[in-house]
């Protein structure tokens, strides 16, 4: 089966935005969120992939995860070979994948095993330790092609120093760590979302 013919989570932009605002950037206000949680909880459907790529009046709901090793931020760029050919070459700090219903499953499990799931198929983490994770917020970027069509559930992961990561799919993507002052210097080769999620946690 093609990528464009996998079928995976939307849900009508109409039926996100529901009683909030539609905003430009990140949002970590309790309402926006709340809403919006409650709001995917209860209208998310299926469609083809192909099809919802090039529909903007539905978004594809990504969980986008930053991995913080002690004070640094794991980075990775997507490989010719890799991905959405839309952001080749663009540097990342967020991890994240379409996702997929599971049968039985409501929104907020649904959302922590596809979250799961794009971490096992894309990294491998040697820690002893249990992550501490944190949602911060929505990422809604209307100003570029792939943000038309997505909406990113902002979540961070936390792991002490000294923590190994590397990326499985090196043929697709290289992997980093890399401090915040380090991808500041970069930041015109950020992808958006990165762009806008490197604003929210380093101040």
């Amino acid at each position: 089966m093609s990528k464009n013919d996998e079928i995976i989570v939307v849900i009508e932009r109409e039926k996100l935005f529901q009683e909030i605002n539609e905003f430009q950037g990140f949002t970590a206000d309790k309402k926006n969120v709340e809403c919006m949680n409650k709001n995917l909880s209860r209208h998310f459907e299926e469609m083809r992939r192909g099809d919802a790529e090039t529909n903007p009046l539905y978004k594809q709901p990504i969980p986008y995860v930053i991995v913080k090793v002690g004070a640094d931020l794991f980075t990775y760029k997507r490989l010719n070979k890799g991905g959405e050919e839309r952001l080749h070459n663009m540097i990342s700090i967020g991890l994240g994948g379409h996702m997929n219903t599971i049968e039985g499953k409501g929104w907020d499990e649904l959302l922590l095993e596809n979250l799961q799931r794009e971490l096992n198929e894309e990294l491998e983490i040697k820690s002893n330790v249990e992550p501490k994770l944190t949602t911060l917020g929505f990422i809604n970027d209307d100003s570029n092609e792939v943000g038309k069509v997505h909406i990113g559930i902002l979540i961070q992961l936390e792991y002490p120093e000294g923590t190994e990561i590397r990326v499985k799919e090196v043929d697709q993507l290289a992997g980093k760590l890399s401090s915040a002052e380090e991808l500041k210097l970069d930041y015109d080769h950020l992808e958006n979302w990165s762009k806008i999620a490197l604003d929210v946690i380093v101040k």
